[in-house]
């Protein structure tokens, strides 16, 4: 090559490394930094989400939308799952009790689908009900439907609540 040839070669070569250079010192001052994401301080209210149950004798039942101590007003509305024989003819019922026991609403659940099952069939129920005004505790209780009266049939969950 001769020395016209390479003095061209290298004007290009470096004119290309300073046209890289100065798009890249260009590309940093323009380009704004990620802003950094601030992180939440932990939440102290819980959150709804399916929570379990279990009966003295393991039965789960899975409350949908539901806190540990879950705030109540009527009408009260509960959703979830529960294994279909806890139910008779598809329903099961429920009380909800004020601090001192006393039953304050009583209804049955309804299961929305194959009551004759051990697996777990989605059911409703909906409570009407005066609150108390003194204690806000109280107890919603799920009762396994024991036609035969038999106590050695019965079986319960009870989840405590807090009145609105």
């Amino acid at each position: 090559m001769n020395n016209r040839a390479k003095n061209i070669t290298i004007a290009i070569l470096t004119l290309a490394t300073l046209g890289l250079a100065a798009w890249s010192a260009n590309l940093l001052l323009t380009t704004k930094p990620e802003p950094k994401l601030q992180q939440q301080p932990p939440s102290r209210v819980e959150q709804p989400s399916t929570k379990e149950f279990t009966s003295p004798k393991g039965i789960v039942a899975r409350l949908n939308n539901w806190t540990t101590k879950q705030r109540v007003a009527s009408p009260l509305t509960i959703t979830g799952e529960i294994p279909g024989n806890w139910s008779f003819e598809a329903s099961f019922p429920v009380n909800l009790a004020d601090s001192e026991g006393k039953t304050i609403a009583q209804h049955s659940a309804h299961l929305e689908g194959d009551w004759m099952t051990t697996d777990y069939v989605p059911f409703t129920a909906t409570l009407t009900f005066t609150a108390p005004t003194e204690n806000k505790n109280g107890t919603l209780v799920l009762h396994k439907d024991n036609p035969s009266g038999l106590p050695q049939n019965d079986d319960a969950i009870e989840i405590p609540v807090t009145f609105n």
